[in-house]
């Protein structure tokens, strides 16, 4: 642990958590965060021949409740996804699940916490007790960590699950968004929308360079469909193009239900799509 914050990483998942509250309630919920994750990525691995199939209605349930979240999280889809697509932020989610579970048990109650939140990855599922508020900061280009834009999310809002896509991060994309991040109900539902958003930030222009993803991530349930690994300067219209392609499926996910927000960017410009269904550039 540092700063009070407790670190859990096995093979590809990095977890960065924080309990807001004492330090014998933290200690309880972290131990109780470290007994789960250690059943986590052996959980996934057993099903992971199913995760990476596309999402289709006559599939079988798994029977992981993380793989659950998955499936529960693309289960309405309809374009190519796999529950891979949400992995990162299902994690997250029942991580966060676990510590609160934890913290009901009566001598600890949830009254006696302020926040709770669980990073993995840069997809983050948080919890917040009356009257406390959750701050982001967005970056776009993690090659240059300078803070691009801010939200506040207070205990009023429905947003528990923040996530972010984009050619550059962790994560491969169809599209050329540098980032495309997600306010949602939970991380695994914000981690699949950021995915899908960020895939249709896209324009025809030479120079813009993809590869078959297995070429790019051996393992990556996407096979043979072509990823970005390379995107050019771009002329202002190109961007704006991109750009709006991609507000088009936020603004879809917003009326539906799906994210509250939306925040895509592309080469210094950027489009805040918010649950008003109105985007702006700047």
């Amino acid at each position: 642990m540092a700063d009070n914050r407790l670190h859990l990483q096995h093979g590809p998942i990095d977890i960065i958590a924080l309990v807001d509250s004492s330090e014998e309630i933290r200690k309880r919920l972290y131990s109780a965060a470290q007994k789960r994750f250690s059943t986590v990525l052996e959980e996934l691995v057993a099903e992971m021949d199913l995760l990476k199939l596309p999402w289709s209605t006559d599939q079988i349930t798994p029977s992981g409740i993380i793989a659950q979240r998955m499936f529960e999280a693309v289960s309405d889809a309809e374009v190519f996804v796999s529950p891979m697509a949400a992995v990162a932020g299902a994690v997250a989610d029942e991580m966060l699940e676990t510590m609160l579970v934890e913290a009901k048990i009566p001598e600890l109650c949830l009254e006696n916490i302020q926040r709770i939140y669980v990073n993995n990855g840069g997809d983050i599922a948080f919890w917040l007790n009356a009257e406390e508020s959750f701050s982001i900061g967005v970056v776009d280009n993690p090659e240059i960590p300078e803070l691009n834009s801010k939200v506040s999310l207070a205990y009023e809002s429905p947003v528990r699950g923040i996530a972010t896509s984009g050619w550059r991060g962790r994560s491969l994309s169809l599209g050329i968004a540098d980032a495309v991040t997600v306010l949602a109900e939970s991380a695994a539902f914000a981690d699949v929308a950021a995915t899908l958003i960020a895939n249709e930030v896209d324009v025809d222009f030479p120079g813009i360079e993809k590869r078959p993803a297995s070429e790019v991530k051996d393992d990556s349930d996407l096979g043979l469909i072509p990823v970005t690994v390379d995107v050019p300067k771009l002329p202002e219209n190109k961007i704006s193009m991109a750009l709006d392609r991609g507000a088009k499926t936020a603004r879809i996910f917003i009326k539906t239900g799906k994210i509250t927000a939306a925040y895509l960017s592309l080469q210094k410009q950027t489009l805040v799509i918010d649950n008003n269904l109105k985007g702006g550039t700047k």
